[in-house]
């Protein structure tokens, strides 16, 4: 196995400050490339570079033996994963990891549209690759169900299901992967359970000591359909983390 550095994308982010240790706990040197950048040491150098205005990927890239893309946002995923790909090429990476969303090739959203393309340039850029695709982390959904149960109708959108994951679960099978020989697509990786997003929103309430009304509402158009079908699930093939949402919900609203 090499023993050359690996640089992550992303490295500030939910995902990366968990990925980050885990190199480091493995013995390997990790270089984050970052917008902001951070203080380097202890193993760790921050670069600050800008994937999507292609500022700084080149010197990010140079020397590294594995890339380990999580840098990802609302939108410009495909600009970003572009503008990384033909640096890497250009510097030899020998293993190419990224990070993408279940659903990416069936739900008819621009963020999963991009993470489609994203997936396609990794696969596509003639270097040695890797992608995992995970369903939402518990933080997302913890973000998404605490917005909506600040309302004083909390919605209950009919159909929609998550199957939402641990970040801690999906950072140890990236760096192990990252660790391990390029796999192309990889199985996926989700949450023990299925959940609608009203089920997410009554649990957080009662880890909150608190009650709201629900009120039903229905997702229109492809989208909507999209979500009823369970498009964005993997019921069968996966493989599936141990945390549950209650357990995440216990460590992070009901200790408060």
């Amino acid at each position: 196995m090499t023993t050359s550095t690996i640089l992550v994308t992303g490295g500030t982010g939910t995902l990366g400050k968990l990925v980050v240790p885990l190199l480091r706990e493995a013995g390997r040197e990790v270089r984050v490339l970052s917008r902001r950048g951070g203080e380097s040491g202890g193993g760790v150098t921050h670069v600050t570079g800008d994937l999507v205005k292609d500022e700084g990927v080149e010197a990010a890239v140079e020397g590294a033996g594995v890339v380990l893309h999580l840098a990802g946002g609302p939108k410009g995923d495909d600009v970003a994963t572009r503008n990384l790909v033909r640096a890497a090429r250009r510097a030899g990476v020998g293993h190419l990891v990224y990070i993408s969303v279940i659903g990416a090739d069936t739900v008819p959203l621009g963020y999963f549209r991009a993470k489609l393309e994203a997936e396609r340039l990794v696969a596509g850029s003639g270097l040695p690759w890797t992608t995992l695709r995970a369903a939402q982390f518990h933080d997302l959904a913890l973000t998404v169900v605490a917005k909506m149960t600040k309302l004083p109708l909390v919605p209950a959108p009919g159909g929609v299901r998550w199957q939402p994951v641990d970040a801690r679960e999906v950072a140890a099978r990236l760096v192990e992967l990252a660790l391990g020989e390029p796999a192309g697509a990889v199985a996926d990786l989700a949450g023990p359970e299925v959940f609608e997003l009203a089920e997410l929103s009554r649990g957080y309430l009662r880890a909150s000591g608190r009650r709201r009304p629900m009120v039903p509402v229905r997702v229109p158009g492809k989208v909507g359909r999209a979500y009823r079908a369970g498009e964005n699930l993997v019921l069968d093939g996966a493989v599936t983390g141990r945390r549950t949402w209650e357990d995440f919900l216990t460590e992070r609203v009901g200790g408060r």
